[in-house]
């Protein structure tokens, strides 16, 4: 047993209630309801302006710079996921909750009041930083309220609210934009949040906390978290904008590579001196948490092939329109939340580990059909292949992170929670940019390859090429045709390459992960255990 599982010297039910182990009875519906609305906000914000990004430089301006509306909440929500999981341990979730929805709802209406487009990015970073309290909070407190047999149950719901908002997110902010105004999906947070904030003032009150931690003056690891703010901040920037802003071997890639480099050597430094470290050595000491951190760090670089290729796949290959080719897509997420509350039928026989294995070496099947399909094929095919993905993704990611919370005691479940998602962004990250290189690669080695007869008038990128299917007539029958070709062949090498993270993530449990994942001595005192497995 690692040392995860230590016991806390209290016996009995005030033993856990202390320790902050999940009440005998269900939680308030009061307070599910808040964090269903929680995780809707930090959904919907991530990807609502994407089909608003015309109304709004035509507003604003700025139209060389509006991908920092993106990358700006993206690197604030991930950086600041390890300092808020910190955080929570120390001084509890419903501060640091309550702290993030009210950041988020300030963002949001500055967003609505931002007068040019460096304001408005400003602004997006302020919901960023709400944002990640948000994410990183409710899913601890998810697994604070409900005992580990109930777990996949709220983490389903949980996941079906992001989807659901995830996909939802473009056609309302198209909707807003056309309608209202684009300032108006900004203001639609305010009563969403208002209402999820006042659901957590409300009837949210967390459990005692055990005497010694109660008298204990909290110490913060201030500059550790700058450290780990300002590291994460470059080395996303490099990954966000390398290829896209400026070329991958210029001066600015470089110098925001080594800058990272060196501020994760600091970060290090820092965090091995430091009483109370935002990110404690434990995290990577425990072969639990290492396996899962690096195998769901994978999953975030597997999910790049659909979620960033698919639509171009979809609209390029298939000649589908926006709608269907989104269509294609979001067929994964009605099975992802079904498998996942079904994984605790498999995970109770096989146990956490085996179910995990099971459902990622699924997935690495899956992947490597894409490939197979006809061109240029049906659009049920990728939709059939997306619905198996989802499926088996289900049973893979979230029996990890219920093992996880339940290898830690509430006073560890913030930072252990915050790690693993930490991971699947930079994951997520990293992949965009490693898949992107991929893509170009490949398109710009077929467009090479063209008959002499069609080059010269051939674009020269995914994206020119991506904007020139959707308007062919300006192309001959046979420069379409070639095109359609080169785009199928690069998204079948970018589903290639997600078949390769999926064996990454594979080996990372085979090779780290226990047979067995510990469960910590809070969550044993209530009965429970890792059911199935050996």
């Amino acid at each position: 047993m690692s040392g995860s599982t230590r016991r806390t010297g209290h016996s009995g039910r005030d033993a856990l209630h202390t320790a902050g182990q999940a009440p005998a009875g269900p939680p308030p519906r009061p307070v599910v309801a808040a964090l269903m609305l929680g995780m809707a906000l930090a959904a919907l914000d991530s990807t609502i302006i994407a089909t608003a990004v015309p109304q709004i430089v035509g507003d604003l301006g700025g139209f060389a710079v509006f991908s920092w509306l993106f990358s700006g909440y993206l690197l604030a929500v991930t950086v600041t996921l390890p300092v808020y999981g910190k955080l929570s341990d120390t001084f509890g979730r419903r501060p640091i909750l309550i702290t993030g929805i009210v950041l988020f709802l300030a963002g949001s209406l500055a967003c609505a009041g931002a007068w040019n487009m460096a304001a408005l990015i400003a602004f997006r970073v302020v919901q960023g930083l709400g944002g990640g309290a948000l994410q990183g909070t409710v899913q601890t407190i998810a697994a604070d309220l409900y005992p580990m047999r109930d777990r996949p149950r709220i983490q389903a719901r949980l996941s079906s609210v992001w989807a659901a908002s995830s996909v939802a997110g473009p056609a309302l902010g198209g909707l807003l934009a056309a309608g209202a105004g684009w300032r108006w999906i900004f203001l639609i947070n305010v009563p969403v949040g208002a209402v999820a904030l006042w659901l957590i003032v409300r009837h949210f009150a967390e459990p005692q906390r055990s005497p010694e931690r109660s008298a204990a003056r909290p110490r913060v690891d201030w500059p550790g978290a700058l450290a780990i703010f300002a590291t994460g901040g470059l080395l996303l920037t490099a990954l966000v904008q390398g290829g896209v802003a400026w070329a991958w071997c210029s001066a600015p890639s470089l110098l925001l590579f080594a800058g990272s480099a060196l501020g994760a050597a600091l970060t290090v430094l820092i965090e091995r001196r430091a009483a109370e470290p935002i990110i404690p050595g434990w995290v990577w000491r425990r072969r639990t948490i290492s396996a899962v951190n690096l195998s769901l760090g994978a999953l975030g670089l597997l999910m790049v092939a659909p979620t960033v290729f698919l639509p171009t796949y979809a609209q390029a290959v298939l000649g589908l329109g926006p709608t269907a080719a989104g269509f294609v897509l979001s067929v994964m997420t009605l099975s992802w939340p079904v498998s996942a509350a079904l994984s605790s039928h498999v995970y109770n026989r096989l146990g956490i580990r085996s179910c995990a294995v099971l459902g990622i070496a699924a997935a690495g099947l899956i992947l490597l059909a894409f490939p197979l399909l006809p061109y240029p094929g049906a659009a049920w095919q990728p939709a059939l292949i997306m619905l198996a993905l989802g499926a088996a993704l289900g049973l893979f990611q979230l029996p990890l992170i219920i093992g996880v919370q339940s290898s830690v005691g509430y006073p560890e479940r913030g930072t252990a929670t915050a790690s693993i998602l930490f991971c699947r962004q930079v994951g997520q990250s990293l992949g965009a940019a490693l898949f992107g290189a991929l893509a170009n690669a490949t398109l710009n080695d077929r467009l090479a390859q063209a008959p002499s007869g069609i080059r010269p008038g051939l674009p020269d990128d995914l994206d020119a090429v991506s904007r020139a299917l959707e308007h062919p007539g300006a192309l001959t029958a046979h420069a379409t045709d070639y095109l359609r070709r080169a785009v199928d062949t690069t998204v079948d090498h970018v589903y290639l390459g997600a078949a390769a993270a999926a064996a990454l993530a594979l080996t990372a449990l085979l090779v780290l992960a226990p047979r067995r994942f510990p469960v910590h001595a809070d969550v044993r005192a209530a009965g429970e255990g890792e059911p199935g497995g050996t």
